[in-house]
C-alpha cells in the first residue's frame, strides 16, 4: 500500500504542476509539464519496482536468520514418528525429541540409550553426534548401528553454580590451554579436534563474596558431575576416568591445586546436584541451552555438537 500511495502521490504532484502551468497561459510550458507527469509516472513504475526487490530481499535474510537461530536441520521433515526413539533424560536429545513430536522411550544415560537400539527394544535413539562418532560403527562397541539425521545444532560448556567465579576461573583455564596448544592436543588424543571452539584469552575474576573457588581450594577437591559419555567422560581398562572433557577438568584441578574427583550423576538431577554442593561443576558434554544457561553459571562454549539419530545399519 505504501508503494502505491507513493506512485499517485508522485502523479498528483506532476498534474498540478501542469494544470498550473496551462493557467499561465504558456502552451509550451504545458507540453513540458506533460512530459514532466509522464517521466513522473515512469520515475514512481522504478521506484515500485525496486521497493519490490528491497522487499524480497529483506524476507529471505529474515528466513536466512530465523533458520540459523533455531539451530535445526532440513532433514528434520524426514524423520519417521511412529519410531520409538532411546533418550537420555534431560538431556538435548530428549528435547530435540519433544519438539519434533516423537516417541520416546526415556532411560537413564546415552550409553543405555545404544543398548536399547543394539537389543531391539527402541527403533532408533538420539544422542550427541560426538558420542556417535567414537561408539558406533566399523571398529567401535555397536559396529552395526549407524547414525541418520542431525536434528539439531548445539554447543557444549560447563556448567557452575550459578553466580559462581568457578566458570570465569575455567574460561581463563580455556583460553591459556587454548593458545599454548594444550587444548587441541588433548581434543587430537580423543578425536574431536574438528568440534572445538577457538578460546578468547579470559582473565579470572573473583567474587568478592562467596567465592566457589575459594571454597573449592579451602576444601581440597573439585568435584565434577558427569556420567559415562564416551569420548568426554569414560573409564580406561584401569578404571580410571579418561575424554576431553575428564582430562581438561584434571587440568583446571591442577591449576587450582586441587584433586580432581569424579562422580557420576542423575543428569536429569544435575542442577539439583549443584545447588546442593554435591558437586561443584558439571563437565560431561552438557548442551547449552535456555534452561541450563538461565539455571547455571556456564562458561563459554568449547565444542560444536549435533543430535542424531542413530539406528540398525542395514
Amino acid at each position: 500500500m505504501v508503494v502505491t500511495m507513493k506512485k499517485k502521490f508522485a502523479l498528483m504532484l506532476a498534474v498540478s504542476m501542469a494544470v498550473g502551468t496551462v493557467l499561465v497561459g504558456c502552451g509550451s510550458a504545458a507540453k513540458d509539464a506533460a512530459q514532466t507527469a509522464a517521466g513522473a509516472e515512469e520515475q514512481a513504475d522504478t521506484d515500485t519496482a525496486q521497493e519490490a526487490a528491497d522487499a524480497a530481499e529483506s524476507t529471505d535474510d529474515v528466513t536466512a536468520e530465523g533458520t540459523e537461530e533455531t539451530g535445526t536441520d532440513s532433514d528434520t521433515a524426514s524423520v519417521d514418528t511412529d519410531l520409538i526413539y532411546a533418550v537420555e533424560a534431560g538431556s538435548a536429545g530428549e528435547a530435540a525429541a519433544q519438539d519434533n513430536g516423537l516417541q520416546t522411550n526415556v532411560v537413564t544415560s546415552q550409553a543405555d540409550a545404544l543398548m536399547e537400539v543394539a537389543a531391539g527394544t527402541s527403533d532408533a535413539a538420539i544422542i550427541d553426534l560426538l558420542m556417535a562418532g567414537a561408539m558406533i560403527g566399523e571398529g567401535t562397541s555397536y559396529p552395526n548401528l549407524t547414525h541418520t539425521t542431525e536434528l539439531t545444532t548445539e554447543e557444549y560448556g560447563v556448567g557452575c553454580r550459578k553466580g559462581s567465579d568457578l566458570a570465569s576461573y575455567i574460561n581463563a583455564v580455556f583460553g591459556e590451554s587454548y593458545a599454548d596448544g594444550t587444548m587441541k592436543e588433548t581434543a587430537a588424543v580423543y578425536g574431536v579436534q574438528e568440534a572445538l571452539v577457538e578460546q578468547p584469552a579470559s582473565e579470572f575474576v573473583a567474587s568478592a563474596e562467596d567465592s566457589d573457588v575459594a571454597y573449592i581450594q579451602e576444601k581440597g577437591n573439585l568435584i565434577i558431575g558427569i556420567t559415562e559419555f564416551e569420548p568426554m567422560d569414560y573409564k580406561d581398562e584401569s578404571g580410571e576416568w579418561v575424554g576431553f572433557d575428564a582430562d581438561m577438568a584434571r587440568l583446571t584441578a591442577e591449576k587450582l591445586g586441587v584433586e580432581a574427583q569424579f562422580v557420576v550423576i542423575d543428569w536429569d538431577n544435575k542442577i539439583m546436584e549443584l545447588e546442593s554442593k554435591t558437586i561443584d561443576v558439571v563437565w560431561n558434554g552438557m548442551t547449552l541451552t535456555a534452561e541450563t544457561t538461565s539455571a547455571m553459571e556456564c562458561t563459554n562454549a568449547y565444542c560444536n555438537n549435533a543430535q542424531v539419530i542413530v539406528v540398525p545399519a542395514e
